[in-house]
């Protein structure tokens, strides 16, 4: 599991659900929740948060043109790569992301290589201290 911390930036509302901006460090995430800060206590701009998503969800890239719509995107430098049969894991300086060992191979990952990590709008929780 992986666990950043950040502070929400943005809230934007529509019915039921809020679209949540959320800044760590240089990096801007956001997430979808079904709440809304009427809802929510915690769900306010300035807010210390932490965002957490499985290592499953994290899709990897490399090169620097990513044109797809994932918006939450993790540079990040590969430190160790655990190979088994079917599935990878993948640890960067930044998160952790397990993908396919065919991925691993047709993308040519190794150590030390700068990739991208993105996860899905959907597929961040946040936590709040």
């Amino acid at each position: 599991m992986n666990i950043i911390k950040g502070v929400i930036d943005k809230i934007t509302v529509k019915d039921n659900l809020s679209l949540v901006g959320i800044k760590v460090k240089d990096i801007n995430l956001t997430a979808i929740v079904i709440d809304t800060p009427e809802s929510d206590s915690h769900l306010q701009v300035g807010k210390a948060i932490n965002i957490i998503f499985k290592e499953s969800e994290v899709i990897i890239g490399k090169g620097n043109n990513h044109s797809i719509s994932l918006q939450n995107k993790i540079e990040g430098k590969i430190i160790s790569i655990e190979a088994g049969d079917l599935l990878s894991r993948l640890r960067l300086d930044t998160v952790a992301g397990v993908i396919t060992t065919n991925a691993v191979k047709q993308l040519k990952l190794e150590e030390n290589s700068q990739i991208t990590a993105m996860i899905k709008t959907n597929e961040i929780m946040l936590e709040y201290d």
